[in-house]
């Protein structure tokens, strides 16, 4: 049964961070090391990963590619994390893999079982292409016990998890770029020392894009959101540098069906955004959008988030005076209180009870992913 799969994979103390590649290939290892005989792009950063995996998955299968996709977290079920051309592992056969990672004897986290289960999944499969995503880093993420890549692309860096990558960017970008491997192609939008200085170490080209696209790629592209052009202009030039002979035409037609749920995404029936955005960075660009979408509307946020996220900054970015605001104390071991965020909140807020949402104003949920996850309601209608 999926739910015996879903309760494995929480139990035993699997739901923790230990940053090592140790276990896993040990665990790798008993499997054949399926990661071998896979070609993968690899994608690390703070802001943007799901976006830039997203379009390069939609993009290749409009090519005819075979497509493995690789996410995290989800938003309802796990089975959202490991894709093949678009389709979700079915929940029998993640039930099937994940009872099969967990007998072969070595302890696991969670996300290292996942990464074990996406290996063997795409390698039984035999996809064309693996559209990595790193979970949390990149030196010690689970994803990086590849030995190559086609290419490396390291999208936006902010502090986020900082008590386990550091609490600079610099010392973040030092993290990210461990994913770079030798002689291949590094794209990014940042110009950090600690990537570059990486690229040169492992005779690695250094690809540094700007924010500068095609206008057609731009009016293709489905997702919405003043930021989208930095992390479309890292895959359109990922695209052209690994396959130059995928026409302009077969672009726009990935673009158009790029799908990414929870990043600015608008339901008009309901006059709402959701968006997962979690961090300052990622808040600040969902409130530049929001004033340029919709700078007349008067705006009702649900925000909810972790307790080891800047909070006091996030909601300092993006309410104003006049802002219907409510605080969601979701169910979540790690979500911060309704009371230690009115206390830091700047406008006046009330606590979330999972009242309905009237379409007399825009309406805003974010702040998390495992918020937006809790909300039942939220499925139904998505």
């Amino acid at each position: 049964m999926y739910e015996d799969a879903v309760k494995l994979l929480t139990s035993r103390g699997k739901f923790y961070i230990d940053l090592s590649l140790d276990r896993i290939r040990e665990a790798l290892k008993i499997f054949s090391n399926p990661q071998d005989n896979l070609k993968c792009i690899h994608v690390a950063g703070t802001n943007g990963k799901g976006s830039v995996c997203a379009i390069l998955d939609s993009i290749l299968r409009a090519a005819g590619y075979k497509t493995g996709l690789y996410t995290s977290p989800h938003i309802w079920e796990y089975t959202e994390r490991i894709k093949i051309c678009g389709a979700e592992i079915s929940k029998a056969d993640f039930e099937r893999y994940v009872q099969e990672v967990c007998d072969c004897g070595v302890h696991l986290t969670e996300f290292e079982i996942l990464t074990v289960v996406m290996f063997l999944y795409f390698k039984r499969s035999n996809v064309d292409i693996v559209i990595l995503e790193t979970g949390l880093g990149g030196r010690f993420d689970a994803t990086n016990v590849i030995k190559t890549n086609l290419c490396s692309i390291i999208t936006q860096i902010d502090l986020d998890h900082t008590e386990r990558l550091g609490n600079t960017k610099d010392k973040i970008a030092f993290e990210k770029a461990g994913i770079i491997k030798k002689g291949a192609p590094v794209i990014t939008s940042m110009g950090y020392e600690a990537i570059k200085d990486r690229a040169d170490e492992l005779g690695s080209l250094f690809i540094l894009t700007t924010p500068y696209v095609k206008p057609e790629f731009i009016e293709a592209l489905s997702l919405k959101g003043l930021h989208q052009v930095d992390n479309l202009a890292l895959a359109i030039n990922a695209i052209n540098y690994l396959f130059k002979d995928i026409p302009d035409e077969t672009i726009i037609e990935g673009l158009r069906k790029v799908k990414n749920p929870c990043r600015f995404q608008y339901f008009d029936t309901q006059n709402l955004i959701v968006d997962a955005s979690h961090n300052p960075n990622g808040i600040e660009a969902l409130r530049n959008n929001l004033d340029y979408y919709f700078p007349l509307d008067k705006r009702r946020f649900v925000f909810g988030c972790l307790k080891n996220k800047d909070y006091e900054k996030m909601m300092k970015i993006l309410f104003r005076e006049g802002d219907e605001v409510y605080l969601n104390e979701f169910d979540y071991p790690n979500a911060c209180d309704y009371k230690t965020l009115q206390k830091s909140c700047p406008v006046k807020a009330c606590k979330y009870t999972n009242q309905d949402l009237t379409n007399d104003k825009l309406n805003i949920i974010c702040g998390s992913f495992y918020m937006i996850s809790n909300l039942k309601w939220l499925k139904r209608n998505s």
